[in-house]
Protein backbone atom coordinates (compact mmCIF):
# COMPACT_ATOMS: atom_id res chain seq x y z
CA UNK A 1 0.00 0.00 0.00
CA UNK A 2 1.42 3.44 -0.87
CA UNK A 3 2.07 5.59 1.74
CA UNK A 4 -0.18 9.13 2.41
CA UNK A 5 2.59 11.36 2.72
CA UNK A 6 2.03 14.82 3.55
CA UNK A 7 0.59 18.26 1.96
CA UNK A 8 4.24 19.13 1.01
CA UNK A 9 4.99 16.19 -0.76
CA UNK A 10 1.62 16.01 -2.71
CA UNK A 11 2.46 19.81 -3.54
CA UNK A 12 5.63 19.14 -4.74
CA UNK A 13 4.27 16.23 -6.75
CA UNK A 14 1.21 18.36 -8.40
CA UNK A 15 4.35 20.77 -9.85
CA UNK A 16 5.54 18.36 -11.91
CA UNK A 17 2.83 15.61 -12.62
CA UNK A 18 2.71 14.56 -16.78
CA UNK A 19 -0.72 14.78 -18.03
CA UNK A 20 -1.37 13.66 -21.38
CA UNK A 21 -3.92 15.80 -23.51
CA UNK A 22 -4.72 14.25 -27.05
CA UNK A 23 -7.08 11.83 -27.94
CA UNK A 24 -5.97 8.04 -28.67
CA UNK A 25 -7.63 6.30 -31.44
CA UNK A 26 -6.43 3.38 -32.71
CA UNK A 27 -3.56 2.68 -30.86
CA UNK A 28 -2.23 6.37 -31.62
CA UNK A 29 -2.36 9.90 -29.78
CA UNK A 30 -3.93 12.70 -31.80
CA UNK A 31 -5.23 16.19 -31.91
CA UNK A 32 -8.86 16.57 -32.34
CA UNK A 33 -10.05 17.49 -35.98
CA UNK A 34 -9.16 21.40 -36.36
CA UNK A 35 -7.12 21.25 -33.37
CA UNK A 36 -10.08 22.51 -30.87
CA UNK A 37 -9.16 22.14 -27.34
CA UNK A 38 -11.55 22.75 -23.87
CA UNK A 39 -9.55 23.52 -20.52
CA UNK A 40 -9.33 21.73 -17.75
CA UNK A 41 -9.06 23.42 -14.22
CA UNK A 42 -8.00 22.54 -10.25
CA UNK A 43 -11.00 23.17 -8.43
CA UNK A 44 -9.21 23.82 -5.55
CA UNK A 45 -7.33 27.25 -7.01
CA UNK A 46 -9.05 27.62 -10.44
CA UNK A 47 -6.01 27.49 -12.49
CA UNK A 48 -5.61 26.24 -15.40
CA UNK A 49 -4.25 22.14 -15.63
CA UNK A 50 -4.24 21.87 -19.29
CA UNK A 51 -5.78 22.18 -22.77
CA UNK A 52 -7.18 18.94 -23.57
CA UNK A 53 -8.65 17.52 -27.07
CA UNK A 54 -11.96 18.65 -27.93
CA UNK A 55 -12.93 15.54 -30.20
CA UNK A 56 -16.13 16.35 -32.15
CA UNK A 57 -17.66 13.85 -34.64
CA UNK A 58 -14.88 13.44 -37.40
CA UNK A 59 -12.71 12.08 -34.35
CA UNK A 60 -15.75 10.18 -33.03
CA UNK A 61 -15.86 8.38 -36.59
CA UNK A 62 -12.34 7.36 -36.37
CA UNK A 63 -12.88 6.05 -33.14
CA UNK A 64 -15.44 3.97 -34.00
CA UNK A 65 -14.41 3.06 -37.45
CA UNK A 66 -10.81 1.98 -35.38
CA UNK A 67 -12.66 0.07 -32.48
CA UNK A 68 -14.76 -1.81 -35.64
CA UNK A 69 -11.83 -3.12 -37.45
CA UNK A 70 -10.36 -4.66 -33.99
CA UNK A 71 -13.52 -6.24 -33.19
CA UNK A 72 -13.62 -7.66 -36.87
CA UNK A 73 -10.23 -8.90 -36.77
CA UNK A 74 -10.89 -10.77 -34.25
CA UNK A 75 -7.14 -9.59 -32.60
CA UNK A 76 -9.20 -9.36 -29.24
CA UNK A 77 -12.68 -10.78 -29.44
CA UNK A 78 -11.16 -14.11 -30.75
CA UNK A 79 -8.20 -13.96 -28.65
CA UNK A 80 -7.75 -17.33 -26.55
CA UNK A 81 -9.09 -16.14 -23.29
CA UNK A 82 -6.30 -16.91 -21.10
CA UNK A 83 -4.72 -14.60 -23.04
CA UNK A 84 -7.40 -11.49 -22.96
CA UNK A 85 -7.21 -12.71 -18.85
CA UNK A 86 -3.53 -11.95 -19.08
CA UNK A 87 -3.79 -8.60 -20.56
CA UNK A 88 -6.05 -7.41 -18.47
CA UNK A 89 -4.43 -8.36 -15.45
CA UNK A 90 -1.41 -6.37 -16.43
CA UNK A 91 -3.25 -3.31 -16.92
CA UNK A 92 -4.71 -3.87 -13.35
CA UNK A 93 -1.07 -4.35 -12.01
CA UNK A 94 -0.03 -1.09 -13.81
CA UNK A 95 -3.01 0.60 -12.04
CA UNK A 96 -1.82 -0.49 -8.98
CA UNK A 97 1.80 0.65 -9.55
CA UNK A 98 0.87 3.76 -10.66
CA UNK A 99 -1.26 4.65 -8.00
CA UNK A 100 -0.02 7.49 -6.72
CA UNK A 101 0.11 9.23 -10.23
CA UNK A 102 -3.77 8.52 -10.90
CA UNK A 103 -4.65 9.48 -7.79
CA UNK A 104 -2.97 12.93 -8.12
CA UNK A 105 -4.42 13.82 -11.85
CA UNK A 106 -7.88 12.49 -10.13
CA UNK A 107 -7.23 15.23 -6.98
CA UNK A 108 -6.04 17.87 -9.15
CA UNK A 109 -8.61 17.33 -12.04
CA UNK A 110 -12.09 17.10 -10.00
CA UNK A 111 -10.99 18.48 -6.57
CA UNK A 112 -11.65 14.95 -4.09
CA UNK A 113 -9.14 14.79 -1.09
CA UNK A 114 -6.09 12.81 -2.27
CA UNK A 115 -6.54 10.50 0.72
CA UNK A 116 -10.12 8.77 -0.55
CA UNK A 117 -8.63 8.30 -4.50
CA UNK A 118 -4.93 7.10 -3.13
CA UNK A 119 -6.61 4.49 -0.34
CA UNK A 120 -10.17 4.16 -2.18
CA UNK A 121 -10.80 4.93 -5.83
CA UNK A 122 -7.68 4.06 -7.65
CA UNK A 123 -7.35 0.58 -5.55
CA UNK A 124 -10.73 -0.18 -6.38
CA UNK A 125 -10.28 0.48 -9.97
CA UNK A 126 -7.28 -1.94 -10.39
CA UNK A 127 -9.48 -4.45 -8.36
CA UNK A 128 -12.38 -4.04 -11.13
CA UNK A 129 -9.99 -4.78 -14.01
CA UNK A 130 -7.94 -7.88 -11.93
CA UNK A 131 -11.89 -8.91 -11.05
CA UNK A 132 -13.11 -9.55 -14.58
CA UNK A 133 -9.88 -10.52 -15.83
CA UNK A 134 -10.05 -13.19 -13.44
CA UNK A 135 -13.75 -13.68 -14.44
CA UNK A 136 -13.20 -14.36 -18.16
CA UNK A 137 -12.15 -18.29 -18.30
CA UNK A 138 -14.73 -19.25 -15.71
CA UNK A 139 -17.96 -18.48 -17.37
CA UNK A 140 -19.92 -21.16 -18.82
CA UNK A 141 -22.19 -21.67 -21.66
CA UNK A 142 -25.14 -23.26 -21.65
CA UNK A 143 -26.98 -27.00 -22.86
CA UNK A 144 -30.90 -26.57 -23.15
CA UNK A 145 -33.00 -29.43 -22.02
CA UNK A 146 -34.30 -30.32 -26.00
CA UNK A 147 -35.46 -34.01 -26.88
CA UNK A 148 -32.76 -36.57 -27.79
CA UNK A 149 -32.48 -35.56 -31.72
CA UNK A 150 -31.91 -32.34 -30.69
CA UNK A 151 -28.98 -30.08 -29.33
CA UNK A 152 -29.70 -26.49 -28.51
CA UNK A 153 -26.56 -24.27 -27.20
CA UNK A 154 -26.93 -21.06 -25.74
CA UNK A 155 -23.44 -19.13 -25.72
CA UNK A 156 -22.48 -15.66 -24.80
CA UNK A 157 -20.98 -13.57 -27.65
CA UNK A 158 -19.50 -9.93 -27.32
CA UNK A 159 -21.48 -7.12 -28.86
CA UNK A 160 -18.53 -5.60 -31.33
CA UNK A 161 -18.15 -1.65 -30.27
CA UNK A 162 -19.14 0.12 -26.52
CA UNK A 163 -19.19 3.58 -26.09
CA UNK A 164 -18.02 3.79 -22.16
CA UNK A 165 -19.33 7.60 -21.07
CA UNK A 166 -18.51 8.59 -17.54
CA UNK A 167 -18.84 11.04 -15.13
CA UNK A 168 -16.39 13.37 -13.16
CA UNK A 169 -17.32 12.38 -9.70
CA UNK A 170 -14.93 9.55 -9.83
CA UNK A 171 -13.65 9.56 -13.09
CA UNK A 172 -11.46 6.19 -12.76
CA UNK A 173 -13.55 4.19 -11.04
CA UNK A 174 -16.49 4.58 -12.63
CA UNK A 175 -14.59 4.45 -16.44
CA UNK A 176 -13.52 1.19 -14.92
CA UNK A 177 -16.97 -0.64 -14.04
CA UNK A 178 -17.85 -0.16 -17.45
CA UNK A 179 -14.30 -0.80 -19.64
CA UNK A 180 -13.62 -3.95 -17.31
CA UNK A 181 -16.51 -6.05 -17.94
CA UNK A 182 -16.89 -4.80 -21.93
CA UNK A 183 -13.64 -5.68 -22.72
CA UNK A 184 -13.64 -9.16 -20.40
CA UNK A 185 -16.36 -10.05 -22.60
CA UNK A 186 -14.21 -9.27 -26.00
CA UNK A 187 -15.51 -6.14 -27.23
CA UNK A 188 -13.88 -2.87 -28.70
CA UNK A 189 -14.43 -0.06 -26.43
CA UNK A 190 -14.53 3.74 -26.68
CA UNK A 191 -14.17 5.69 -23.34
CA UNK A 192 -15.38 9.24 -23.21
CA UNK A 193 -14.26 10.61 -20.05
CA UNK A 194 -16.59 14.08 -18.85
CA UNK A 195 -14.78 17.07 -19.83
CA UNK A 196 -14.40 18.26 -15.94
CA UNK A 197 -11.86 15.23 -15.40
CA UNK A 198 -10.24 13.60 -18.89
CA UNK A 199 -6.91 12.81 -17.54
CA UNK A 200 -7.27 9.68 -15.80
CA UNK A 201 -9.33 8.43 -18.59
CA UNK A 202 -6.17 9.42 -21.12
CA UNK A 203 -3.45 7.74 -18.63
CA UNK A 204 -5.26 5.18 -18.78
CA UNK A 205 -5.07 4.50 -22.37
CA UNK A 206 -1.36 4.60 -21.83
CA UNK A 207 -1.47 1.95 -19.36
CA UNK A 208 -3.45 0.08 -21.67
CA UNK A 209 -0.95 0.28 -24.40
CA UNK A 210 1.46 -1.02 -22.24
CA UNK A 211 -0.09 -4.20 -20.34
CA UNK A 212 -0.76 -5.00 -24.36
CA UNK A 213 -4.38 -4.42 -25.19
CA UNK A 214 -3.62 -4.70 -29.46
CA UNK A 215 -4.20 -0.98 -31.17
CA UNK A 216 -8.10 -0.37 -31.69
CA UNK A 217 -9.67 -2.13 -28.81
CA UNK A 218 -9.29 0.75 -26.38
CA UNK A 219 -10.04 4.47 -27.31
CA UNK A 220 -10.56 6.97 -25.66
CA UNK A 221 -12.11 10.14 -27.31
CA UNK A 222 -12.24 13.47 -24.54
CA UNK A 223 -14.99 16.15 -25.53
CA UNK A 224 -17.91 17.96 -24.82
CA UNK A 225 -21.12 16.11 -24.15
CA UNK A 226 -23.27 17.73 -26.82
CA UNK A 227 -20.63 17.18 -29.14
CA UNK A 228 -18.42 13.85 -28.52
CA UNK A 229 -20.97 12.12 -26.26
CA UNK A 230 -23.98 13.18 -29.00
CA UNK A 231 -21.51 11.52 -31.88
CA UNK A 232 -21.23 8.69 -29.68
CA UNK A 233 -24.90 8.34 -29.10
CA UNK A 234 -26.18 9.01 -32.95
CA UNK A 235 -23.43 6.98 -34.44
CA UNK A 236 -24.86 3.60 -36.41
CA UNK A 237 -21.51 2.07 -35.91
CA UNK A 238 -21.67 1.81 -32.31
CA UNK A 239 -23.67 -0.97 -30.93
CA UNK A 240 -24.26 0.03 -27.19
CA UNK A 241 -24.02 3.00 -25.28
CA UNK A 242 -22.79 2.80 -21.42
CA UNK A 243 -23.81 5.85 -19.46
CA UNK A 244 -23.18 7.25 -16.04
CA UNK A 245 -24.49 10.84 -15.09
CA UNK A 246 -27.79 12.83 -15.56
CA UNK A 247 -31.49 11.67 -16.01
CA UNK A 248 -31.66 14.31 -18.63
CA UNK A 249 -28.68 13.23 -20.46
CA UNK A 250 -29.37 9.42 -19.69
CA UNK A 251 -32.93 10.28 -21.62
CA UNK A 252 -31.18 12.07 -24.67
CA UNK A 253 -28.98 8.91 -25.35
CA UNK A 254 -32.11 6.71 -25.37
CA UNK A 255 -33.64 9.32 -28.45
CA UNK A 256 -30.41 8.92 -29.84
CA UNK A 257 -30.54 5.14 -29.83
CA UNK A 258 -33.93 5.55 -31.59
CA UNK A 259 -33.02 8.10 -34.05
CA UNK A 260 -29.73 5.55 -35.39
CA UNK A 261 -29.78 2.09 -34.73
CA UNK A 262 -31.51 1.08 -31.86
CA UNK A 263 -28.38 0.60 -30.07
CA UNK A 264 -28.77 -0.98 -26.50
CA UNK A 265 -28.42 1.79 -23.94
CA UNK A 266 -27.20 0.64 -20.15
CA UNK A 267 -27.98 3.66 -17.86
CA UNK A 268 -26.75 4.78 -14.25
CA UNK A 269 -28.69 8.03 -13.41
CA UNK A 270 -29.41 10.26 -10.76
CA UNK A 271 -30.39 9.54 -7.21
CA UNK A 272 -32.21 10.99 -4.51
CA UNK A 273 -31.63 8.60 -1.72
CA UNK A 274 -33.66 8.21 1.45
CA UNK A 275 -31.69 7.43 4.34
CA UNK A 276 -33.98 5.93 7.51
CA UNK A 277 -33.38 6.00 11.16
CA UNK A 278 -35.49 4.26 13.17
CA UNK A 279 -35.79 4.93 17.21
CA UNK A 280 -34.83 1.09 17.75
CA UNK A 281 -31.39 2.51 15.76
CA UNK A 282 -28.67 -0.14 17.35
CA UNK A 283 -25.95 2.58 17.67
CA UNK A 284 -26.89 6.13 16.97
CA UNK A 285 -23.28 7.33 16.86
CA UNK A 286 -22.84 4.81 13.94
CA UNK A 287 -25.62 5.62 12.56
CA UNK A 288 -24.73 9.78 12.59
CA UNK A 289 -21.43 9.20 11.27
CA UNK A 290 -22.93 6.82 8.20
CA UNK A 291 -24.99 9.81 7.36
CA UNK A 292 -22.42 12.22 7.47
CA UNK A 293 -20.20 10.36 5.11
CA UNK A 294 -23.09 9.40 3.08
CA UNK A 295 -23.52 13.34 1.82
CA UNK A 296 -20.58 14.72 2.54
CA UNK A 297 -18.31 12.57 1.28
CA UNK A 298 -16.70 13.08 -2.17
CA UNK A 299 -17.92 16.93 -1.60
CA UNK A 300 -21.61 15.11 -2.04
CA UNK A 301 -21.10 14.50 -5.21
CA UNK A 302 -22.33 10.68 -5.30
CA UNK A 303 -24.98 9.28 -7.11
CA UNK A 304 -26.04 7.18 -4.24
CA UNK A 305 -25.52 9.97 -1.53
CA UNK A 306 -27.87 10.03 0.83
CA UNK A 307 -29.19 13.00 0.53
CA UNK A 308 -33.15 12.56 2.35
CA UNK A 309 -32.15 11.87 5.93
CA UNK A 310 -35.81 10.56 7.83
CA UNK A 311 -34.93 10.72 11.76
CA UNK A 312 -37.91 8.83 13.61
CA UNK A 313 -39.12 11.28 15.89
CA UNK A 314 -38.23 9.72 19.73
CA UNK A 315 -34.28 10.16 19.15
CA UNK A 316 -35.01 12.90 16.70
CA UNK A 317 -33.00 15.70 18.91
CA UNK A 318 -29.99 13.10 20.08
CA UNK A 319 -29.37 11.67 16.78
CA UNK A 320 -28.96 15.19 15.01
CA UNK A 321 -26.73 16.43 17.74
CA UNK A 322 -24.39 13.69 16.96
CA UNK A 323 -24.89 14.61 13.23
CA UNK A 324 -24.06 17.90 13.50
CA UNK A 325 -20.88 16.90 15.86
CA UNK A 326 -20.25 14.22 12.30
CA UNK A 327 -20.81 16.62 10.36
CA UNK A 328 -18.24 19.26 11.82
CA UNK A 329 -16.00 16.98 11.31
CA UNK A 330 -16.15 16.61 7.60
CA UNK A 331 -15.14 20.55 6.61
CA UNK A 332 -13.48 21.33 3.38
CA UNK A 333 -9.95 21.91 2.88
CA UNK A 334 -7.04 21.76 0.41
CA UNK A 335 -7.99 18.73 -1.63
CA UNK A 336 -3.61 17.60 -1.40
CA UNK A 337 -3.76 17.74 2.39
CA UNK A 338 -3.93 13.86 3.79
CA UNK A 339 -5.76 15.08 6.64
CA UNK A 340 -8.78 16.99 4.52
CA UNK A 341 -12.24 15.35 4.53
CA UNK A 342 -14.00 17.07 2.01
CA UNK A 343 -12.46 18.64 -1.26
CA UNK A 344 -13.46 21.57 -3.40
CA UNK A 345 -16.74 20.97 -5.94
CA UNK A 346 -15.97 20.19 -9.58
CA UNK A 347 -15.97 23.34 -11.12
CA UNK A 348 -17.22 26.94 -10.55
CA UNK A 349 -20.61 26.19 -12.53
CA UNK A 350 -21.31 23.01 -10.28
CA UNK A 351 -20.86 25.66 -7.21
CA UNK A 352 -22.96 28.08 -8.18
CA UNK A 353 -26.13 25.16 -8.75
CA UNK A 354 -25.60 23.71 -5.49
CA UNK A 355 -25.84 27.58 -3.91
CA UNK A 356 -28.89 27.88 -5.74
CA UNK A 357 -30.28 25.04 -4.09
CA UNK A 358 -29.42 25.73 -0.61
CA UNK A 359 -30.86 29.78 -1.50
CA UNK A 360 -33.91 28.18 -2.96
CA UNK A 361 -34.61 25.87 0.63
CA UNK A 362 -34.35 29.03 2.72
CA UNK A 363 -36.81 31.02 0.71
CA UNK A 364 -39.20 27.73 0.19
CA UNK A 365 -39.24 27.84 4.13
CA UNK A 366 -36.68 24.86 5.36
CA UNK A 367 -34.53 25.48 7.95
CA UNK A 368 -30.98 25.99 7.99
CA UNK A 369 -29.70 24.17 10.68
CA UNK A 370 -26.03 24.08 9.22
CA UNK A 371 -23.61 25.33 7.09
CA UNK A 372 -24.42 26.92 3.51
CA UNK A 373 -21.84 29.12 2.78
CA UNK A 374 -18.69 29.11 0.24
CA UNK A 375 -15.47 28.92 1.86
CA UNK A 376 -11.98 29.12 1.50
CA UNK A 377 -12.29 31.69 -0.82
CA UNK A 378 -9.06 33.16 -0.88
CA UNK A 379 -7.61 30.01 -2.47
CA UNK A 380 -9.82 30.85 -5.52
CA UNK A 381 -11.30 26.90 -5.45
CA UNK A 382 -14.82 26.17 -5.30
CA UNK A 383 -15.34 25.17 -1.36
CA UNK A 384 -18.59 24.68 0.23
CA UNK A 385 -19.04 23.85 3.72
CA UNK A 386 -21.53 20.79 5.30
CA UNK A 387 -25.66 21.81 4.72
CA UNK A 388 -27.97 20.84 7.07
CA UNK A 389 -31.89 21.56 6.23
CA UNK A 390 -34.81 20.43 8.39
CA UNK A 391 -36.92 20.12 6.40
CA UNK A 392 -41.37 20.20 7.00
CA UNK A 393 -42.33 19.55 3.21
CA UNK A 394 -41.72 16.97 0.94
CA UNK A 395 -42.77 19.56 -1.99
CA UNK A 396 -39.32 21.49 -1.26
CA UNK A 397 -36.96 21.57 -4.24
CA UNK A 398 -34.10 20.35 -1.68
CA UNK A 399 -35.74 17.48 -1.53
CA UNK A 400 -37.55 16.64 -4.77
CA UNK A 401 -34.64 17.56 -7.01
CA UNK A 402 -30.68 15.88 -7.19
CA UNK A 403 -28.50 18.18 -6.04
CA UNK A 404 -24.97 16.68 -6.28
CA UNK A 405 -23.40 18.88 -3.50
CA UNK A 406 -23.24 18.69 0.62
CA UNK A 407 -26.25 19.38 0.97
CA UNK A 408 -28.73 17.30 3.46
CA UNK A 409 -32.54 17.30 3.69
CA UNK A 410 -33.72 16.12 7.36
CA UNK A 411 -37.39 15.05 7.85
CA UNK A 412 -38.44 13.94 11.06
CA UNK A 413 -41.15 10.74 11.54
CA UNK A 414 -43.59 8.91 13.29
CA UNK A 415 -44.50 5.94 11.52
CA UNK A 416 -43.00 3.21 9.73
CA UNK A 417 -45.57 3.55 7.09
CA UNK A 418 -44.61 6.90 6.97
CA UNK A 419 -41.11 6.59 6.50
CA UNK A 420 -41.54 4.34 3.48
CA UNK A 421 -44.44 6.68 1.97
CA UNK A 422 -41.70 9.34 1.79
CA UNK A 423 -39.10 7.75 1.06
CA UNK A 424 -40.44 5.86 -2.21
CA UNK A 425 -42.15 9.48 -2.99
CA UNK A 426 -39.42 10.11 -5.45
CA UNK A 427 -38.70 9.83 -9.40
CA UNK A 428 -35.52 8.15 -8.71
CA UNK A 429 -34.47 4.98 -7.26
CA UNK A 430 -31.03 4.12 -7.01
CA UNK A 431 -29.83 3.78 -3.29
CA UNK A 432 -31.48 3.34 0.05
CA UNK A 433 -30.62 2.83 3.57
CA UNK A 434 -32.12 2.03 7.26
CA UNK A 435 -31.25 1.91 10.55
CA UNK A 436 -32.65 -0.75 13.00
CA UNK A 437 -32.45 -3.59 15.62
CA UNK A 438 -35.35 -5.38 14.26
CA UNK A 439 -34.47 -8.00 11.94
CA UNK A 440 -38.29 -8.36 10.60
CA UNK A 441 -38.50 -4.40 10.40
CA UNK A 442 -35.33 -5.06 8.42
CA UNK A 443 -36.70 -7.35 5.82
CA UNK A 444 -39.84 -6.27 5.77
CA UNK A 445 -39.02 -2.58 4.81
CA UNK A 446 -35.76 -3.73 2.34
CA UNK A 447 -38.64 -5.14 0.41
CA UNK A 448 -40.78 -2.02 0.36
CA UNK A 449 -37.84 0.85 -0.44
CA UNK A 450 -38.01 0.80 -4.35
CA UNK A 451 -34.71 1.30 -4.61
CA UNK A 452 -31.73 -0.97 -6.67
CA UNK A 453 -29.96 -0.63 -3.62
CA UNK A 454 -30.64 -0.93 0.00
CA UNK A 455 -28.23 -0.92 2.97
CA UNK A 456 -29.25 -1.88 6.64
CA UNK A 457 -27.40 -0.72 9.50
CA UNK A 458 -24.70 0.96 7.24
CA UNK A 459 -24.27 3.16 3.80
CA UNK A 460 -22.31 3.28 0.71
CA UNK A 461 -21.05 -0.15 1.49
CA UNK A 462 -20.32 -2.39 -1.14
CA UNK A 463 -18.13 -4.70 -3.29
CA UNK A 464 -17.07 -5.27 -7.10
CA UNK A 465 -19.00 -8.72 -6.27
CA UNK A 466 -22.42 -7.63 -5.88
CA UNK A 467 -24.69 -5.71 -8.52
CA UNK A 468 -24.97 -1.68 -8.55
CA UNK A 469 -27.75 0.16 -10.42
CA UNK A 470 -30.89 1.52 -10.15
CA UNK A 471 -34.91 1.55 -11.03
CA UNK A 472 -37.30 3.93 -12.58
CA UNK A 473 -35.53 7.28 -13.03
CA UNK A 474 -32.42 6.05 -11.59
CA UNK A 475 -31.57 4.03 -14.75
CA UNK A 476 -31.39 0.20 -15.90
CA UNK A 477 -28.36 -2.24 -16.08
CA UNK A 478 -26.24 -2.92 -13.44
CA UNK A 479 -22.67 -2.40 -13.00
CA UNK A 480 -20.00 -4.94 -10.48
CA UNK A 481 -20.76 -8.21 -10.52
CA UNK A 482 -21.20 -10.86 -13.34
CA UNK A 483 -24.36 -9.00 -14.00
CA UNK A 484 -22.39 -6.15 -15.84
CA UNK A 485 -21.58 -8.94 -18.19
CA UNK A 486 -25.08 -9.15 -19.09
CA UNK A 487 -24.99 -5.50 -20.94
CA UNK A 488 -21.87 -6.42 -22.82
CA UNK A 489 -22.76 -9.69 -24.42
CA UNK A 490 -25.88 -11.18 -26.39
CA UNK A 491 -27.08 -14.39 -26.42
CA UNK A 492 -26.89 -16.92 -29.10
CA UNK A 493 -29.16 -19.94 -29.63
CA UNK A 494 -27.71 -22.88 -31.87
CA UNK A 495 -30.42 -25.71 -32.65
CA UNK A 496 -29.12 -28.53 -33.89
CA UNK A 497 -30.99 -31.42 -35.34
CA UNK A 498 -29.03 -34.72 -34.48
CA UNK A 499 -29.69 -37.48 -37.56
Amino acid sequence: MSELHDLAYWRQRAATVPMRTQAYIGGAWTDAAGGATFETRNPATGALLAHVAACGGADVDRAVAAARAAFESGVWSQMPRRERKAALLRLAALIEAQREELALLETLDMGKPIGDALLYDIPEAARTYAWYAEAIDKLYDEIAPTDGNTLATITREPLGVVAAVVPWNYPLLMASWKVAPALAAGNSVILKPAEQSPLTALRLAELAEQAGIPAGVFNVVPGLGAEAGQALGRHPDVDCIAFTGSTATGKRFMEYAGQSNLKRVWLECGGKSPHIVFDDCPDLDRAAQAAAVGIFNNQGEICIAGSRLYVQRGIYDAFMARLEAAAARMQPGDPLDPSSAMGAIVDARQLDRVLSFVDAGQREGARLRLGGQRVRGESGGYFLEPTIFECPSQSLSIVREEIFGPVLAVTVFDTEDEAVRMANDSPYGLGSGLWTANLSRAHRVSRRLRAGLVWVNCYMDGDVTVPFGGVRQSGNGRDKSLHALDKYTDLKTTWIHLE
